[in-house]
């Protein structure tokens, strides 16, 4: 026994210094040495532990530094107390990222949204019915030509029709949705309307904490897992009247469009998957189950999933709508948008769920003055040369890949020829070129810590059974391997991205085009939207703002939608 607890106590000092970062946080010379029941740090363990961390201090330097390490006794008390305080995945860290460089001035002035005037008449077809706008939906709300209660029908029987193809919902939240559709259906009849999204079904991603339900995160792990809180975003859509029908698919833990039930799938192709990790959103909205979706970006999950299935993606500022009991995979680039048919449908809900709840801490009080009969004309907008102007290469080893860009690419000079043609003067842009796969690891440390509770337990392993979920367990075992001074360093150079980028931006409000590696780490907001079709699939033209330029992106890309029908026609179920 007393052999057992020597081995126990030389494995935690080993990760205790290994978390002190000497030079990365797992390494393989120290766990030999544990092998070998070494009693000390050597010279030869950090000799192991600064090649794996890229550092090359002299064999003087590493010899101070053992001695230094092996005078604290093996302490290793601190991350004890750390390991011991069940963080788990909610608890916001004390560092927040600010997306804001310094000198910025943030708007102020809030004036009252205008929505564009629509008239609507109820369609022949509940297919039709299913397929509207969220804008046209809320018109037949409005104007009691259809009631809530029959529109959470349709959307639920065709959610369950639909759902054994597509693997987009989780859950069905069936009894939720007929109690708050009744209460719709009571509140307008007594002349009672919030708004444009009382009595409009929609669905969530499944990281949003709903009480009474399952919140999964689409992994084998926490399938059964129900979090006794409601998410900031679930609950400013309720009180708006909104009405959830279901909780979505995502891919596990927030990565690509496979979680424990399978694949969810591309309605236009169902050979194809809808791509991730808001695949289910993203799949649900294009197929008419439901009027509009939430989802969430920290790499590119709103527009991939947008761009797949053909609908019309928001990912907002950093720092724009709360993430309170929503999944954390990384909490400086965490970002919750709306998935919808239209830009204005976007809008209207982007003004429902933004703004602080005094739970998130990351979020900013700025104005979003949404007005869609304003003249785009007065837009400065940039397009991204290198998108728009550089030719596609063969590429012998994937020519599916180089003919589906070809096909993006000459539907994208097409739609500056139409932006052109709503009165918007374009000029060619560049962005910065910056290294951001040098600090990408930001977001996989941010991952493991988010997740470290189940990595160290074991929990996570449950995934290997699932070849598609098998990945994260590993990814972040791995994430230990990074120094706590290189990810702080790495945090300093993305400001110099920020400024760098809203150097470039100029007087532009907008950009047309897309860099999603290097906005994502720097915060600025981001639209998708359909603008035609290679091989029977959707593609997807966008747009992206300055910091809280949500209404210049939207507006740009509403004027778009007007003179187009792209956003219009949906797969044949």
């Amino acid at each position: 026994m007393d052999e057992l607890k020597l081995a126990m106590n030389r494995r935690r000092f080993i990760a205790g210094l290994s978390a002190a970062g000497v030079g990365s946080t797992l390494l393989p010379g120290a766990l030999a040495a544990v092998a070998q029941d070494s009693d000390a740090v050597t010279v030869e363990m950090l000799e192991a532990a600064q090649q794996i961390a890229g550092l090359r201090f002299t064999p003087d330097e590493l010899q101070a530094i053992a001695g230094r390490l092996n005078r604290t006794g093996g302490d290793t008390s601190a991350y004890e107390t750390l390991r011991a305080a069940n963080l788990g995945n909610s608890t916001q860290p004390a560092l927040v990222f600010n997306p804001v460089p310094p000198g910025m001035t943030l708007p102020t002035e809030r004036r009252p949204m205008r929505r564009q005037e629509v008239t609507v008449a109820m369609p022949a077809s509940d297919a039709e019915l299913a397929f509207l706008p969220l804008t046209h939906l809320a018109k037949l709300v409005e104007t009691r030509q259809v009631k809530p209660s029959e529109l959470t029908e349709l959307y639920l029987a065709r959610l369950r029709r639909h759902n054994p193809t597509l693997r987009c919902v989780v859950s069905f939240t069936e009894e939720l949705a007929r109690r708050q559709a009744r209460q719709a259906d009571e509140e307008i009849a007594a002349g009672t309307y919030r708004g444009p999204l009382h009595g409009i079904p929609w669905g969530a991603k499944d990281l949003l904490a709903v009480r009474g339900t399952k919140t999964t995160w689409g992994a084998s792990p926490f399938k059964d897992q129900t979090v006794d809180t409601d998410a900031t975003v679930y609950s400013r859509l309720t009180d708006a009247g909104a009405i959830l029908v279901a909780k979505l698919s995502m891919g596990a833990l927030a990565s690509g469009d496979r979680w424990f039930g399978g694949r969810t799938r591309n309605p236009w192709n169902t050979e194809q998957g809808a791509s991730g990790s808001s695949a289910g959103p993203g799949a649900s909205t294009a197929a008419g189950l439901v009027g509009f979706s939430i989802g969430t970006e920290t790499r590119g999950s709103i527009m991939s999933p947008s761009t797949r299935n053909g609908v019309t993606g928001l990912r907002p500022t950093f720092g724009r709508v709360s993430r309170y009991g929503a999944m954390a995979l990384s909490w400086s680039m965490d970002k919750i948008g709306p998935m919808c048919r239209s830009a204005e449908d976007c809008a209207l809900v982007f003004d429902a769920i933004r703004g602080p709840d005094g739970r998130d801490n990351t979020v900013l009080d700025v104005p979003f003055n949404w007005d869609a009969t304003a003249d785009v004309a007065s837009l400065r907008v940039g397009y991204l040369r290198t998108t728009f102007e550089d030719d596609i290469e063969d590429d012998p080893q994937n020519p599916q890949r180089a003919a589906s860009q070809r096909q993006s690419l000459s539907n994208n000079r097409v739609a500056l020829d139409a932006i052109r043609g709503l009165g918007v003067q374009l000029a060619p842009f560049d962005l910065p070129e910056l290294p951001t796969e040098a600090i990408g690891f930001i977001l996989g440390t941010e991952a493991a810590a988010a997740f470290d509770v189940p990595t160290l337990n074991a929990q996570l392993d449950s995934m290997r059974e699932a070849p598609e979920e098998s990945r994260w367990p590993d990814s972040f075992r791995t994430s230990r391997f990074v120094p706590a001074v290189e990810y702080l360093q790495a945090n300093r150079v993305r400001m110099r991205f920020i400024e760098e980028v809203d150097a470039a931006l100029g007087d532009f409000d907008l950009f047309v085009g897309s860099n999603l590696a290097l906005t994502n780490l720097t915060g600025h907001p981001e639209i998708s939207l359909p603008n035609g079709f290679f091989q029977g699939s959707p593609t997807s033209l966008r747009f992206t703002g300055k910091l809280f330029g949500e209404a210049e992106i939207l507006r740009l890309a509403h004027a778009y939608q007007a003179a187009t029908d792209y956003h219009l026609q949906h797969p044949a179920l």
